[in-house]
């Protein structure tokens, strides 16, 4: 059985802090998510360009431990099987370590065998040790902006 890909930062912040930030996707992941990102229930549509687009629902949330989202709808238009992670759940651990906080992230569904794997790697690396980190530790991260284009997004992933 292959690995579910796992992201993990450790910061000198509180649960509470860490699970604030975790829950603001719109401040770490991209400007332009519509819906609501807070309790279990709640729905949220992210879309990046024409390139994918993801329904997530809540469906397990214990304030400053454990965030679950159900990737009820996705599309990718760079994979066979537009469908990827269709079903997938994502799952945010929050957890006290040494006096730090740990934040585990979890994409139970991407793998290795997954056609996006090696991009979706690269994104979920970016938003989880780069930009949630940010959020965490300064108060700003780095999402996706509101109405930029792909060429734009790419240069700031990739620093070219």
């Amino acid at each position: 059985m292959e690995a579910n890909f796992t992201s993990t930062i450790t910061v000198d912040k509180t649960p509470h802090e860490v699970f604030n930030a975790i829950i603001n996707v719109r401040g770490w992941w991209s400007e332009e998510i519509t819906g609501n990102s807070s309790n279990v229930g709640d729905v949220f549509d992210y879309q990046y360009g024409d390139v994918h687009r993801s329904k997530m629902k809540l469906i397990e949330v214990i304030p400053n431990k454990v965030v679950v989202w159900h990737v009820l709808e996705n599309y990718f238009n760079f994979t066979e099987d537009e469908e990827e992670w269709t079903d997938d759940k994502i799952l945010f651990e929050i957890s006290e370590l040494d006096g730090k906080t740990q934040m585990q992230m979890t994409h139970v569904g991407l793998t290795p065998h997954n056609e996006c794997y090696n991009a979706c790697n690269d994104g979920w690396t970016f938003y989880i040790q780069t930009s949630l980190k940010n959020l965490i530790e300064t108060g700003k991260g780095m999402p996706n902006a509101k109405n930029v284009t792909r060429t734009e997004t790419e240069k700031k992933l990739t620093g070219k």
